[in-house]
């Protein structure tokens, strides 16, 4: 039986960069992950996030794969009687060349695999799972092939149908929208500046992000009915819908092959550690593909969980690191987890004094730039735009006295 401090389950993105993460942290780690399956979507990442990538060496491999986010540009698609103004948010307002990248997933899956494969701290393993034991000294793992591995302590990475969380007896709570997210990627013939597109709908957000050349990938929120029939349309007619649904801004649009539909939920784990495991990723929160916040709120699970279990590497894995991680991250992921639910429910309501809220906000964002520049700090890094007022307010009081 082979033993180790940490054992990750799941090999998706979370999975993967959580195992590097906590290996180059100095821990010896059991990665439990069967080959990775291709990837068609993209991922935008923001500014912290990227940060991450690079303090792991991560970030120079997937620069040339990745397109600049300088500008956010959000328009009101709908025909109601009450619509908001178009706003844009650019990075420079807040100091950033940019506020995060998008890029292919396949490219990063592939930088991943090879980071792991030469990671000295980790031991990969490609069998599932079979069965998993808890106990207040150590987690046990049966592998599908018969072989058995004990840790210190288990990450869950293993999605939404996570097999340590139903070990661990956590429960979730569930829900779902009326809605399916038709993902693919699209060639254009006029520039996309690197500005990122979020048409909003009555049927949910159209959001356009940049890929490096005349490229851009889109999520499409749709009425499931509505996306199924044009799932079955030739690629020349989905492209002409494209075009329609942007109103010609990126100029003739054609849609590239991997079209993917998703009906859209969410869940959320009533805990997302305790003892001896912890649950990141979609293993604990699963929300709409809205404002690039997924992969993100994930990569903030696994810097609180390097924190954690790697601030004194030297010492044996405390048997409360469950508990300590579920304390740090349950304010960001129940607060990003319900700001999502309420703007996507928002776009869907016909409720009027729910039109004027949603309206009247993005007014007052578009007129007001303290507040704008607090809620883009904020979408960048929780706490963050909060945590900045003291020092742009002593700027403001610097150029009065200059």
């Amino acid at each position: 039986m082979k033993t180790f401090e940490v054992a990750v389950i799941g090999g998706g993105l979370a999975g993967m960069i959580a195992a590097i993460a906590l290996a180059r942290g100095g821990r010896n780690v059991a990665l439990v992950a069967p080959s990775s399956k291709e990837d068609r979507r993209t991922t935008a990442l923001m500014d912290q996030s990227i940060r991450f990538l690079d303090r792991l060496t991560l970030w120079e491999r997937l620069r040339p794969a990745a397109a600049p986010l300088t500008s956010m540009r959000v328009v009101d698609g709908t025909d109601r009687l009450l619509r908001a103004p178009t706003t844009t948010f650019r990075a420079a307002e807040v100091g950033l060349n940019a506020f995060g990248y998008n890029f292919p997933n396949k490219v990063l899956t592939e930088i991943l695999e090879a980071a792991a494969a030469g990671e000295g701290n980790i031991t990969r393993f490609t069998d599932m799972a079979e069965s998993i034991g808890v106990t207040a000294e150590a987690v046990s793992i049966t592998l599908a092939g018969g072989e058995t591995l004990t840790a210190d302590f288990a990450v869950g990475a293993d999605g939404r149908g996570s097999k340590l969380r139903e070990t661990a007896g956590i429960d979730t709570r569930k829900w779902s929208y009326p809605q399916s997210a038709m993902v693919l990627n699209f060639a254009h013939s006029l520039p996309h500046q690197n500005i990122s597109t979020e048409f909003h709908t009555k049927h949910g957000p159209f959001t356009q992000v940049p890929l490096p050349g005349g490229r851009s990938s889109l999520v499409w929120v749709q009425d499931p009915a509505e996306a199924a029939a044009r799932m079955e349309l030739p690629l020349p007619e989905l492209g002409l819908l494209v075009e329609a649904q942007m109103q010609s801004m990126l100029g003739k649009v054609d849609v590239e092959e991997g079209v993917q539909l998703w009906p859209l939920s969410g869940m959320m784990a009533h805990r997302f550690g305790k003892g001896r495991i912890a649950l990141i990723g979609e293993a604990a929160h699963v929300f709409p593909p809205i404002g690039a916040q997924g992969l993100n709120l994930s990569l903030r699970d696994i810097m609180a969980l390097a924190d954690i279990l790697c601030d004194r590497a030297e010492l044996p894995v405390p048997a409360d690191a469950g508990e300590s991680f579920d304390r740090k991250r349950r304010a960001d992921i129940m607060t990003r987890t319900a700001s999502v639910d309420i703007l996507n429910r928002s776009l869907l309501s016909d409720f009027l004094p729910v039109q004027m809220l949603r309206a009247a906000g993005l007014h007052i964002l578009s007129a007001i730039h303290p507040l704008r520049n607090i809620v883009m700090r904020e979408g960048i890094e929780p706490g963050r735009g909060f945590r900045d007022i003291p020092d742009a307010l002593r700027e403001k009081l610097k150029r009065k006295k200059a």
